[in-house]
């Protein structure tokens, strides 16, 4: 599999929120806003629905040069001709990811509070490094909080750091701060009455402008 989008930079990393009849419009309006990585997450067993889904938001952030990435499942990634894939856990192979989805494929791995983890998922050739939670999560309440020293202490594997958990343009600063190349938002961005304006707001964290004034 060959990745048609480029690989964004940095900025907002938007995370679908699970079955909604409002799926497409939803992300639409957060691509608009300035999303730079999506993410299709839904745990449910709806395999038909599930890859429908995918295959038109596929098309939707490839219209918008935008990378999609399927949460935790290499077989719909694959099918779909997504651009990679997100593992719930640094420790699954990583290997075997890249050898279903290709060399261009983004295999970003969950390294949840471990730098442990990190460490063993940047050698096994991860294409970026995700930690959380930071702040209270609505979307996993239960997750385990992760230190902004991780942020700083992962920057000696050289490849992008996502930021996930509670996250809000009200408290991601300190962590763009610290290193994150991307903020990863569910609930602040899914569950705002305007997903656009929100997207504009995360993705305003990333402008050169306001860098230069910290």
């Amino acid at each position: 599999m060959n990745r048609l989008a480029p690989w964004p930079g940095r900025g907002l990393y938007a995370l679908t929120d699970g079955p909604r009849e409002d799926l497409f419009e939803v992300v639409s309006q957060a691509l608009a806003g300035g999303a730079r990585l999506l993410q299709y997450r839904d745990p449910t067993a709806d395999a038909a629905r599930r890859r429908a889904e995918a295959t038109a938001l596929r098309q939707l952030c490839h219209e918008h040069g935008v990378p999609l990435i399927i949460d935790d499942d290499i077989a719909l990634a694959k099918a779909v001709g997504a651009d990679g894939v997100h593992l719930g856990s640094a420790e699954n192979d990583i290997g075997a990811a890249r050898s279903e989805l290709g060399s261009h494929a983004i295999i970003g791995a969950a390294c949840r509070d471990s730098l442990q983890l990190a460490q063993v998922a940047a050698h096994a050739g991860a294409s970026y490094l995700s930690f959380g939670a930071f702040f209270p999560s609505p979307t996993k309440p239960l997750a385990p909080r992760a230190s902004i020293d991780l942020l700083r202490q992962s920057a000696a594997f050289g490849i992008p750091r996502v930021a996930i958990g509670g996250i809000t343009p009200d408290n991601g600063a300190p962590l763009i701060e610290a290193g994150a190349d991307f903020l990863a938002a569910v609930s602040a961005l899914f569950g705002a009455s305007d997903v656009r304006a929100a997207a504009r707001s995360f993705a305003g964290m990333f402008s050169p402008d306001r860098e230069s004034t910290r």
